[in-house]
Parts: C-alpha cells; structure tokens; sequence
C-alpha cells in the first residue's frame, strides 16, 4: 500500500499544480471557469511534452477523482427540484438516448455505409455515456478491437469539441442555467465535458447538467443487454449468448456504481442529516475533486490519437450530433 501511495503521489502532485495554475489564471480573466482552464492546461502540457512516465500513475486517477466529485456533489443538489422535474427529465433522456441510437445507427449503415459493428459503437458512445458506453458495448458484443480504437476516439475528438463549444453556444442564444444545464446532460457525450461545459456556464446548470447525465449514464447496462441481444439474434449467437445470459449480472457489472453513491449522499442531504456547515464542506470538496479530474482530464487528451480517426465516423456523429442537440434543445426550452 505505501510503495502505491509513492507512485501516486508524483502524478498527483501535478494535478494539484495544474489545477492550482488553472484558479490562478481563471482569477484574472472575467467569467472564466477554473475547470475549463485546468483541461486547457492540461492539454497543452499533454501535447507540447509527453506526460512524464513517473507522473502517469497518479495522472491516471482522474476517473476516480471525477468520480468521487459526483457522488460529493450530491448534498448540493436540491431534491425537490429534480422531483418536480423527475416525469419529464426521465422522458426527456429515454427519448434523446432512443433518437440519438437510432438516427446514429442510421446514418452509419445507410449514408455512410461503415461496419455495422463500428456504428453501433459510435451510437453507444454519443447516447448514453462516451468511451465508457464504447467500451461496455464492444464487450457485450465481441467487437474487433479496431473498430473499438475508431469508435472510443471520435467520441473523445468530440468531448473535446463540445467541451468548448456548447457554453459559447449557450451565451450566444442567451439560454437559461436550466435549460442550458439540461440541455448539455442530454447531448454531450461524456460525464466529465457535460460537468465542465454544466459549471463554465453557471452552478445552476452544472447541477442540472450532472443529474441529467448520470440519468443517461444509468441506461448503460440495459444497452449493453439490448446489443448483445441483437448481435446474438444476428448472428447465430454462440459467442455472445453467454453473455446475455447473465442478465441482471450484466446489467450490474455495466451500471456505474458511482450515481448510487449520489443519489445516496442527496437524500442524506436533503433529510436533513447533514447541516449547512457540512454540505458547506462537501461542496469544497466537490471543487478540489473535479480540479483535480479535469487536470487528468487534460492531459488524457492525445491529439496523435484524435488524428488517427477517419473522417466517416467523425461525419455519422457530427450529422447526428447536430440533428439531435438541435431538437432537444428546441424541446427543452418548450419545457422549461
């Protein structure tokens, strides 16, 4: 465990400093959001000089730190809101998760004409949750390993995009936290850009933006079920039957665990076991967390890796990307 601690420790110091460099920097510039600047940074140390070797362990946590920040975040959320919201966000995200699968897949087999298994891919990652949908998808139907590498680096040439260009978007048009928050959860692709582009814009939308997105991210396992299912029907299914079979083992191996961990620290808040001086205090450490995850968040970005991707998977989700986002956005604003 100490030797572990040590090899950490290097990395996470970097983030530390990138994330403290990213407050500074954000201080002297007006409306500028430290969590935007803190992957800018990171991007740039990332892709002017190779992360050094002895600092990639501790660099490599920034998932769990993204994580741990989520689950913090909790006790800032207020429970009534999201109730009163509760019956049109669950419509909302099942019929934005269902139109995007299908437009995407569309696209892909039928405009473009690219691999079957590499669209379903694409489909995954822009509806439910990014390369981690990519990646639960492709095990829940065997997918070949370079359809996996295409697939997993178009939706992060896209976190990166939209990472920037939805709270420019959202200023422009003049939108609302909420409409802006809810309309970000529903669209962009990956936890950690949704929570960036949610907290550039405002708290407010950051919040909606969060909920809605681990709403999104809780269909993973009844997608990766459904794929498998219809791999399985296609193809004669000896291979990948035995993955469906397990069922609800494969809904919750591909369930992230981490929204549990949220929805149990909101009702805790929201009962009123904790006082304002505690969720004071989670709400500090909601901030250092997410520092923390989007200076790793950062330096993840490869910009050899985003090159390597043709330009086909790159046209099927920027035409469903444009397409979708452009309805949902006409429809949460009727909404809200």
């Amino acid at each position: 465990m100490v030797r572990r601690v040590r090899r950490l420790l290097p990395g996470l110091a970097l983030l530390v400093a990138i994330g403290l460099a990213a407050r500074a920097v954000a201080g002297m510039i007006p409306s500028m959001n430290y969590l935007i600047v803190a992957i800018v940074i990171g991007f740039v140390v990332a892709n002017t000089r190779d992360v050094p070797a002895w600092a990639k362990p501790g660099a490599e946590t920034h998932t769990l730190w993204l994580e741990t920040g989520i689950v913090v975040m909790g006790a800032s959320v207020a429970l009534d809101r999201v109730l009163a919201a509760g019956p049109r966000l669950l419509v909302l995200v099942a019929g934005t998760v269902l139109t995007t699968v299908v437009v995407v897949e569309a696209l892909a087999r039928t405009v473009f004409a690219i691999h079957e298994e590499t669209g379903s891919l694409l489909a995954a990652g822009s509806s439910i949750c990014g390369v981690s949908a990519v990646v639960a998808i492709a095990e829940s139907i065997d997918a070949d390993e370079t359809r996996i590498a295409y697939a997993a680096a178009t939706v992060l040439l896209f976190d990166a995009a939209t990472l920037f260009a939805y709270p420019v978007v959202g200023h422009a048009l003049h939108l609302s936290d909420t409409v802006f928050g809810v309309w970000a959860g529903l669209t962009m692709f990956s936890t950690g850009p949704a929570t960036a582009a949610g907290f550039a814009f405002s708290e407010a939308a950051g919040e909606w933006a969060l909920l809605v997105k681990l709403t999104r991210n809780a269909l993973i396992g009844l997608a990766a079920i459904g794929y498998a299912l219809y791999y399985t029907r296609r193809t004669g299914g000896s291979a990948v039957a035995g993955r469906v079979t397990g069922g609800l083992a494969q809904l919750w191996e591909t369930f992230p665990k981490f929204v549990l961990g949220f929805l149990g620290v909101m009702l805790v808040a929201n009962l009123g076991v904790l006082g304002d001086p505690a969720i004071a205090s989670l709400s500090h450490a909601a901030d250092w967390t997410f520092m923390l995850a989007f200076a790793g968040l950062g330096l993840g970005i490869d910009v050899d890796e985003l090159r390597s991707t043709g330009y086909e998977p790159i046209l099927v989700v920027l035409v469903g990307l444009v397409a979708v986002s452009t309805t949902v956005l006409f429809v949460v604003e009727s909404l809200f």
